[in-house]
């Protein structure tokens, strides 16, 4: 290929989910390509244009998603138990380094939001409960006015009548999507809250209502969508917070730590 084929079909493959829902001169832009480059690298594909390369990645998001048995099928018919650990690692790794990409640009607008909402409020269940937690977790250390929707024993709704339109949501969640993110997203939005997106993918249901969304991939060999990607996310939303935050944000982490050391949270040293 060419270069700048070479350019346009890396964006194609990083970013699969964009194509569909995006124009080919916006897909141009983002690139760094113009667009009759995207119609003669389609051509040069076997495609009689852009539309036709297009109408494969409109396919593969309408194809419904693998059962996770059927996953493990394969997965246990593995002969090379090295090797799949070795594919897990390069599977773990690309997820990583493609946070920044994805997010570069995304992570300001979602800092912004956050910074600015009274109370922030956190969603995310079964697989996505581990990340949501995290993040949850972190940003108390340094801002109290953050809470969980955990919905435990069926009360989640009693959880979201106290949603504001001075306050902000961020659901996190990924294929397949629970009815309580959707649950979650509806009545944020109908409350007139900041909702932020920590999801797979601009088509995932959460996304569709985000006033700002960040993107992980869930890849892996594995039989089940992978959360690394979603908890090192966090992680880096959490780090632009503290720095937006500044100096009280560091008193109050230090508080916390005082706190936590003086009722005996964690074991004493020697």
């Amino acid at each position: 290929m060419t270069p700048q084929f070479q350019v346009g079909a890396k964006y194609l493959l990083d970013f699969p989910d964009e194509i569909p829902v995006s124009s080919m001169r916006k897909v141009a832009a983002r690139a760094g390509v113009q667009p009759a480059t995207l119609v003669r690298l389609a051509q040069s594909l076997g495609y009689r244009g852009w539309e036709d390369l297009k109408q494969v990645f409109v396919c593969s998001l309408q194809r419904p998603p693998r059962r996770y048995a059927d996953q493990a099928r394969e997965l246990i018919r593995g002969k090379n138990p090295r090797s799949a650990l070795e594919r897990a690692v390069m599977a773990q790794t690309d997820n990583i380094r493609q946070l920044g990409a994805d997010n570069a640009d995304r992570i300001p607008e979602a800092v912004k939001l956050l910074t600015r909402a009274k109370r922030v409020y956190v969603a995310g269940f079964r697989a996505s409960f581990a990340p949501a937690f995290s993040f949850q977790y972190l940003y108390r250390l340094f801002r109290p006015s953050v809470a969980m929707l955990r919905g435990d024993a069926g009360t989640l709704e009693m959880e979201l009548r106290a949603l504001t339109a001075s306050d902000a949501v961020v659901i996190i969640g990924f294929e397949p999507y629970s009815q309580e993110t959707v649950r979650v997203a509806d009545a944020a939005r109908y409350a007139g809250c900041r909702v932020i997106a920590i999801c797979d993918s601009v088509l995932a249901p959460l996304a569709r209502v985000a006033d700002s969304t960040l993107l992980f991939s869930t890849k892996t060999p594995s039989f089940f969508p992978s959360s690394a990607a979603a908890t090192a996310l966090v992680e880096l939303l959490i780090e632009q917070l503290l720095a937006k935050a500044g100096s009280q944000a560091v008193s109050g982490i230090e508080h916390a730590e005082e706190q936590l050391h003086r009722t005996g949270a964690y074991v004493s040293g020697k």
